[in-house]
Order: C-alpha cells, then sequence, then structure tokens
C-alpha cells in the first residue's frame, strides 16, 4: 500500500510540473524565431527591431504564447483532474476552495449566453461578456476563461490590462483596430497597432496596455485569456477615478496638466465600475508572478555578446564567471532630478549586475528630490509602464479618437473616416 501511495505522489508531481512547464517571459513578447537553428526549450527570440509592420508578425503563430502563458504561476496548476470552485467556503485562498469531487456534476463546466449580444448602450460604445471561474465554477485551477466583447459603430473597449493574463482574440463579424504599448524601455513606449478583419487573430502579452475600437459597423470578438480571473485595470478610470482620488499634485505632475484639467477629468468620469488605486499595485506585483525562470544550476551569469536570443540571456561560461559579475556600485550616488517629474530612478537589473539572471530580484533607488529610498524586485528585469507616458507618449501615437473616447474628452473631434487597410492607423496629432 505504501509503495502504491509513493508511486500515486509522484505522478502527481509529475503531473503538477508538466502543468508549468513553459518558461515565464522575461520581457514584454518574446517572437518565435522559427529560422533559427538554436535549440532551446521552446523556441529563441526574433529580434524585436526587425518585427514588421508594428504587429504583423504577431498573429496565429502566437497561439504558442498562449500555452506558455498558463505557466506564469498567475494561476495554481491543477494537481488533480479537477478542482471545482465551492463558492459556499469560508475559506480564503488564492482562487478557491474545491468543492467535493462527489458532489461535482457536468453544469459545474457549463455556461451559456455567448450567443446573446451585450448591451453597448454606454459612453464607450462596447460590452464584455465574461466567462471566467466566477461564472463557471469548474475553471477553478485550469487558468483560462473567455469573453465577448460587442461594439458599436465607433465603440471603444479603452485602454487597460490584465494584470494576470495574456490574451488572444479573433474578430467573428465586423473589424477592429487593436493595439498594445509595450512598457518603459529605451525606445519608449512603442505602439503595435493593426486593423483586424473577420477570421484574424491578435495576441495581447500579459501586463501590457491595450485596446480595441470599431471604425465601422457593428462588431464582435471573441477573446481567450489565460487565466481563470485575469482582472481588469481600465487605465482612465484607475488612474482618475479611484476611491479616494489620487491627489491633484501627483496626477497634473504625472501627465504634466494642470489641476483644472485634473478636477475636470476626475469629475467627468462614469460612477460605475471605479477600479482602486490598490488595483496598481497588482499591475507591478502581476509581473512578479514567478515572472522569472526559476535557475538550475548555482547560477547563471549572463552573456551579454551572446548572439543567441532566449528568454532573459544564455548563460556565460562558469569557468570564466568572475566575482564582479555580481557587483554593482553608485547607489549612494543621487540620481539626477532636474527635470519636470522631479524624480530619477536608478536600477541595479540584469543589465547592471550579470549575475541576477535567473535569480528573480533586481534593486532601484527611486531618488525623488530630497529623498531616498531603495527598492527591491522580484524579477531580474521588472519592466516599468509609466502610464502618462505609455497612453499619451507611445510611438506612434494612439488615435485621437481612441483617447478620447476613454477618457470622454468630447474637445476632440472625431475624424471624417479611418482607413481600412492593412497599414497601422497614425494618428495626425503630433507627440
Amino acid at each position: 500500500m505504501a509503495a502504491k501511495t509513493l508511486l500515486l505522489a509522484l505522478l502527481a508531481v509529475a503531473s503538477s510540473l508538466a502543468m508549468a512547464s513553459d518558461p515565464s517571459p522575461l520581457q514584454d513578447f518574446c517572437v518565435a524565431d522559427k529560422d533559427s537553428k538554436v535549440l532551446v526549450n521552446g523556441f529563441v527570440c526574433k529580434d524585436p527591431k526587425v518585427i514588421a509592420e508594428m504587429a504583423a508578425k504577431i498573429l496565429l503563430i502566437s497561439l504558442l504564447a498562449m500555452a506558455s502563458s498558463l505557466a506564469m504561476a498567475s494561476d495554481p496548476s491543477p494537481l488533480q483532474d479537477f478542482c471545482v470552485a465551492d463558492k459556499a467556503s469560508k475559506v480564503l485562498v488564492n482562487g478557491f476552495v474545491c468543492k467535493d469531487p462527489m458532489q461535482v456534476t457536468a453544469e459545474d463546466f457549463f455556461a451559456m449566453g455567448l450567443d446573446k449580444a451585450g448591451n453597448t448602450e454606454n459612453k464607450v460604445g462596447s460590452m464584455v461578456t465574461a466567462v471566467n471561474v466566477n461564472k463557471l465554477a469548474g475553471l477553478n485551477t485550469l487558468g483560462i476563461s473567455m469573453v465577448r466583447i460587442d461594439y458599436a459603430p465607433r465603440g471603444l473597449n479603452p485602454p487597460h490590462t490584465h494584470p494576470r493574463a495574456t490574451e488572444i482574440l479573433t474578430v467573428i463579424e465586423g473589424q477592429l483596430l487593436v493595439g498594445f504599448v509595450t512598457s518603459n524601455t529605451d525606445n519608449g513606449n512603442r505602439l503595435f497597432t493593426k486593423m483586424l478583419k473577420k477570421g484574424d487573430v491578435f495576441v495581447f502579452p500579459e501586463g501590457l496596455i491595450h485596446f480595441q475600437f470599431n471604425p465601422g459597423h457593428k462588431t464582435v470578438a471573441i477573446g481567450a485569456l489565460s487565466s481563470q480571473n485575469p482582472g481588469t485595470i481600465t487605465i482612465a478610470n484607475a488612474v482618475f477615478g479611484s476611491k479616494p482620488p489620487i491627489s491633484d499634485d501627483v496626477l497634473a505632475k504625472a501627465f504634466q496638466v494642470d489641476k483644472k484639467t485634473v478636477d475636470w477629468l476626475q469629475a467627468h468620469l462614469p460612477m460605475a465600475a471605479k477600479i482602486l488605486l490598490i488595483a496598481l499595485l497588482a499591475l507591478a506585483s502581476s509581473h512578479a508572478l514567478a515572472s522569472d525562470p526559476s535557475p538550475l544550476q548555482d547560477f547563471c551569469v549572463a552573456d551579454m555578446d551572446s548572439k543567441v536570443r532566449v528568454n532573459g540571456f544564455v548563460c556565460k561560461d562558469p569557468t570564466v564567471v568572475k566575482a564582479e559579475d555580481f557587483f554593482s556600485t553608485g547607489l549612494d550616488k543621487a540620481g539626477d532630478t532636474g527635470k519636470k517629474l522631479g524624480s530619477n530612478v536608478t536600477a541595479v537589473n540584469v543589465n547592471k549586475i550579470l549575475g541576477l539572471n535567473t535569480l528573480g530580484i533586481s534593486m532601484f533607488n527611486p531618488g525623488h528630490t530630497n529623498t531616498v529610498a531603495i527598492g527591491a524586485l522580484s524579477s531580474q528585469n521588472p519592466g516599468t509602464i509609466t502610464i502618462a507616458n505609455a497612453v499619451f507618449g507611445s510611438k506612434p501615437p494612439i488615435s485621437d479618437e481612441v483617447l478620447a473616447k476613454a477618457f470622454q474628452n468630447v474637445s476632440v473631434p472625431a475624424s471624417p473616416y479611418i482607413p481600412i487597410s492593412d497599414e497601422p492607423l497614425v494618428s495626425q496629432r503630433q507627440s
């Protein structure tokens, strides 16, 4: 009996490891380079500088990305056939406790209603109908959910993020202008945008700000997300509609506008579906949820000279590793705060200490004027998304009409038309 129990336990462990066998991302995306001859676990990354036409390369092939995103530890991996959520339980865990399997029925794995159109008679002209663990209890621990999105003519699913999921979306009817903005990098906040037609597929990487806009007639899309409960942070609501509101001084400085403009935005945002300020912290924490691969040896010092692209960095030959690879200096020096925001972040990440590769941690000095603080982050390359820069300063800029509708700013006139083509839509607004 003991041997049988041990065998079952070993099988359960093997099963659980297999469910989380994909590496988690260390950058905004890693498009598979199918032409590379380098063999790694998965695929090496294509050079991001040669990803043409903004997002043309992220199409059906990126279905693989959805599979890998299941291992981001956003959701716990299953250790049995299923763990149907017990909504009646008072026990609080990460997700839901399991219903007694003897009481599980087929209804626990069933939902209906995605054939029904959502009501788009609202300010943004869209409606998301979600099928997640809150509606389908059998999704608990399975790391997947689904949405139907209906768009009125010129309707918008405004800029938002899913802190716990990658999303893959296909157009069922109509057409959509879609896009996502990368995190703060040396290349700035890049906007990847594409016009989708019926049957087209597009991927929005986990945690990145993205949107969909309907330039024409009635449109319907279906999206799958790599979490049983992806979460949604609508940027306009979270920043200008939190309860209690974020300080006028903070918002005015962040967006470089006067306080009257901030007050107007806070007063005119819809009152429904406000996101708490703490959700902004969730965005940061989502990047730390096992976002780094676990080390398989004592260390894997990043080889910055290697031309091989992987998720993170390849390892330097351990025989040439030295103490300096684990050393950095300079956090005692004040950063230059003579700029509009009055702060400067000095980061010590894998780009500065090569020995941080695979170790899942980094550090920074925010360097605020007359104030010093030290922060530690649970990723070797955490990434940063500054909302004002990503939304209003992307390259190329997000369409005026998308931003006007998202922030309910009626001062920007609607464009007379939006070209329907494979070329990215670029706003006439000067950035």
